[in-house]
């Protein structure tokens, strides 16, 4: 119950808390880079999600090999990549850098270098198929290599902008931890 008697306390308006409305400029920049990396972590998880059912679809021979062909050797890599979606999302609730540090390099070993060797593997397919237009691996009718380079175009620069983002945001989280130990 509030007294109606006595002095009123001063700029109660809210003019007062003016400094208290500013956010540490790591928690600015944390927000919306957690959001990119998110954004990102699903169109990740979309990919894997398709790499995973043509190896699935081919191997458990649940439809023809004319309609889904037999996987190329990097996809069996890229579906490690799994490992550095699961620790870059376990990173972001709670500001873990050790999880950062493991998805970053992880992602490197797991999702960038499969897609390296599978762009120098599929190349001569790719050639004989733009030299003499002959193709003898398909996709549910569409040359298997044309299709797998448009997911491996997509899959490089969905990781290139995620080690691009997480790179800021462990940036963005090292120098918060920084600057509390120095007080």
């Amino acid at each position: 119950m509030t007294y109606r008697v006595g002095p009123r306390a001063t700029a109660v308006n809210g003019s007062d808390v003016k400094h208290r409305e500013k956010v540490a400029p790591h928690y600015q920049m944390s927000a919306p880079l957690k959001s990119e990396v998110r954004k990102l972590n699903l169109v990740h998880l979309f990919i894997w999600l398709l790499v995973a059912a043509q190896v699935m679809v081919s191997h458990f021979d649940l439809v023809s090999r004319d309609t889904v062909c037999m996987p190329y050797q990097w996809e069996y890599p890229y579906l490690l990549s799994l490992l550095p979606l699961l620790c870059s999302s376990f990173s972001l609730p709670k500001n873990n850098i050790s999880y950062l540090v493991i998805s970053m390099i992880s992602s490197g070993l797991f999702s960038v270098a499969p897609l390296i060797y599978g762009g120098m593997e599929m190349f001569p397919v790719a050639q004989q198929l733009y030299r003499h237009g002959k193709a003898y691996r398909f996709i549910f009718g569409f040359s298997a290599v044309t299709v797998m380079y448009l997911i491996m175009v997509v899959a490089v620069q969905v990781h290139a902008w995620q080690l691009y983002y997480m790179k800021k945001l462990l940036d963005s989280w090292f120098n918060a931890t920084q600057e509390k130990k120095k007080k």
